[in-house]
């Protein structure tokens, strides 16, 4: 075990640090890209029947191939991988969000309507609290798939715990599979952990005891 710390343990921290980095910004951009289109989406549900089966086709695509697309317009970049994995973690929240939105009973909005609430007063404080607890449940589905996705990055040279696995898979070498796999499960359970903390966090109180919570 010494001599596994002592010949991978600065490359394995440091693979694990740059993967954690991707998972991070791209979670990030892609809840924030994913929020804001399920909104729209949601203010304009006709499109919905368009949009959403696009989105399904899209994601059919695999992840390799789009970011080999990426990385012949923009080079053996960070931001290849970025752009990448947050359009990716965009879809889950983006289809969450405007499930979470439909789904808030109309007698709700109605009465915040009623009490003089603009649309947006309406949305900020009613509707996206109520739908908030879909919308975390997109944004955990984002991130553990975007933890595996990111091991992509290595194929371009970006590095992530995708190094000692493709390294290991070439060389045939099991520890150097297990020292990338076994991170990258433990950090997706991590983050999925410290998720369902957050949404525990962000539902209405109301709502905790039927959501199980």
């Amino acid at each position: 075990m010494r001599e596994l710390i002592a010949l991978y343990g600065a490359r394995l921290a440091t693979d694990l640090l740059v993967h954690t980095a991707f998972v991070l910004a791209s979670v990030a951009a892609g809840f924030a890209l994913g929020l804001t289109f399920g909104v729209l989406l949601s203010r304009v549900p006709r499109w919905s029947g368009v949009i959403l089966p696009v989105i399904s086709v899209f994601q059919t695509i695999p992840g390799l191939v789009f970011i080999g697309l990426l990385f012949l317009w923009l080079g053996m970049v960070p931001a290849t991988v970025i752009t990448a994995l947050s359009i990716y973690a965009m879809f889950p929240v983006l289809k969450n969000t405007y499930t979470g939105i439909l789904g808030v009973e109309r007698q709700y909005v109605e009465a915040a309507r009623g009490c003089g609430m603009s649309h947006l007063q309406t949305l900020v404080k009613v509707e996206l609290p109520l739908a908030m607890p879909t919308i975390i449940a997109g944004l955990r589905m984002s991130a553990i798939y975007t933890v595996s996705w990111a091991v992509l990055a290595a194929m371009i040279g970006q590095g992530g715990l995708g190094e000692l696995i493709y390294q290991g898979t070439n060389s045939n070498n099991n520890t150097l599979i297990l020292l990338g796999a076994i991170p990258a499960a433990l950090l997706a359970v991590v983050i999925g952990a410290l998720i369902d903390l957050l949404q525990k966090k962000v539902t209405p109180r109301g709502l905790r005891k039927g959501a199980g919570r």
